[in-house]
């Protein structure tokens, strides 16, 4: 394909994918009672194989397409229009990040540092213990593991797999509902990161066990702790000159743009590392001053960031997942065993965790179906299972079928747990 080719089929892809998203939003948000991000991600799932290329295969096939392009001589190569949708989905969800990390609201997290780091630990333990004995039974009954991964690299990867929140939904449900500078909204953000690092940080060493390749999980391990020690102790004192800035004159273009280089920098770090650039692009924020250069930079970047570029990291992300495989009675019992652990290790085990940190029972509940929803996070933890070679399609779509039943549970759950409080307010 020549560049003008590829041009061609990427403004035919982000036509399909923005007019999609927008119709399932209107129609999520109407009668189901769903946010944006979660009707986003319907609406990905909906573009891929699971429904697109059911209906429509061919169309599917050439609009997005997953097979490699053969040329004349007979090679194989990969297809680059996904590259590019992949690429931009990346930038997006980097960028929105960033947004979501000025949002945070350490001064509030400090505290409840306590409450914070019991909600954390109830979410990481209890999941990955369930997950790790499921997967035991897991591997020696079915196909759900490749034959190269030990018995406790499998353990470790679903126990993972388990924990993971999905943060960047998460992070949407509560600014879309105006609970990012609350209480619990913090407690949930802060925990929902760490349960986040951790996870990723376990999976680094699961791909060091396939690979053979210790270096993988010291780098991911050390990258991400020297990452995070640099943004608070230097890196925060140094980003105050921004503050200086924008009272002499706003923030213009110079700014703007050294802003979005220091962005792109740490996004790249923390991939090379093997945490994922989100985390990156959240702990810069995080550190970034707040006030009239926060609140500017929001005005510059949000609205292209939510109305553009992250539905197609959400849409991206769907078109990986194939419900249909899951075709038989004991592979959808295996499913709903998944789906209880998931909700109990994590759901129910946050719940308790928050009312004993101190919150209510309704607040507790809510923490509870936040961090109870899996969405795309999981996906990409899956994505590089499967790419990896360490978990089968089979387990692949049951995972995913579960990723996608615990978010669209959040927010029926919150806005239920939320009637009637004094948080009413905030759920426009």
């Amino acid at each position: 394909m020549s560049n003008f080719d590829l041009v061609i089929q990427l403004f035919l892809q982000l036509t399909v994918i923005l007019t999609t998203c927008r119709i399932v939003t209107i129609l999520g948000r109407r009668y189901l009672g769903q946010t944006d991000v979660v009707c986003e991600m319907i609406a990905g799932v909906m573009l891929g194989p699971s429904l697109l290329g059911l209906i429509a295969p061919d169309f599917q096939q050439w609009l997005f397409p997953k097979l490699p392009i053969i040329t004349a001589v007979g090679l194989k190569i990969p297809n680059p229009s996904m590259s590019i949708l992949y690429a931009i989905s990346q930038i997006g969800l980097v960028i929105y990040m960033f947004l979501i990390g000025l949002e945070f609201n350490t001064k509030l997290l400090k505290h409840h540092i306590r409450s914070a780091s019991l909600l954390s630990a109830a979410g990481i333990i209890t999941p990955f213990i369930l997950g790790a004995i499921a997967s035991f039974w897991f591997y020696h009954n079915g196909d759900f593991f490749q034959p190269k991964v030990m018995p406790w690299s499998a353990a470790l990867y679903l126990g993972a797999s388990m924990t993971i929140t999905a943060f960047p939904m998460l992070a949407r449900i509560l600014y879309e509902r105006g609970l990012a500078q609350t209480r619990f909204g913090t407690l949930a953000l802060g925990a929902a990161s760490v349960d986040d690092g951790v996870a990723w940080c376990l999976l680094a060493i699961v791909l060091a066990s396939v690979k053979n390749s210790l270096s993988i999980a010291i780098l991911a391990i050390g990258g991400g702790i020297c990452y995070v020690l640099f943004a608070i102790f230097l890196g925060q004192p140094l980003l105050k000159a921004f503050t200086r800035m924008t009272k002499r004159e706003g923030v213009n273009r110079q700014t703007l743009t050294l802003m979005l280089i220091i962005l792109m920098f740490c996004a790249w770090f923390t991939d090379v590392t093997g945490i994922y650039a989100i985390f990156g692009a959240f702990v810069l924020g995080a550190v970034t001053p707040r006030q009239e250069f926060a609140q500017q930079i929001r005005q510059y970047t949000e609205f292209l960031t939510t109305s553009f570029l992250l539905p197609i990291f959400f849409v991206f992300s769907g078109l990986n997942t194939q419900i249909g495989l899951v075709n038989t009675p004991t592979l959808w019992g295996v499913t709903l065993l998944i789906i209880a652990i998931a909700i109990l290790g994590k759901g129910v085990a946050c719940m308790l965790a928050a009312k004993l940190a101190g919150e209510n029972w309704r607040e507790s509940a809510t923490i509870g179906a936040l961090m109870n929803a899996r969405g795309l996070m999981e996906l990409i933890i899956l994505n590089i299972g499967l790419e990896q070679g360490i978990i089968t399609p089979t387990l692949f779509t049951i995972m995913v079928i579960m990723a996608v039943i615990t978010t669209l549970m959040a927010s029926p759950l919150i806005a239920f747990f939320l009637h009637g409080t004094s948080y009413e307010k905030y759920s426009n």
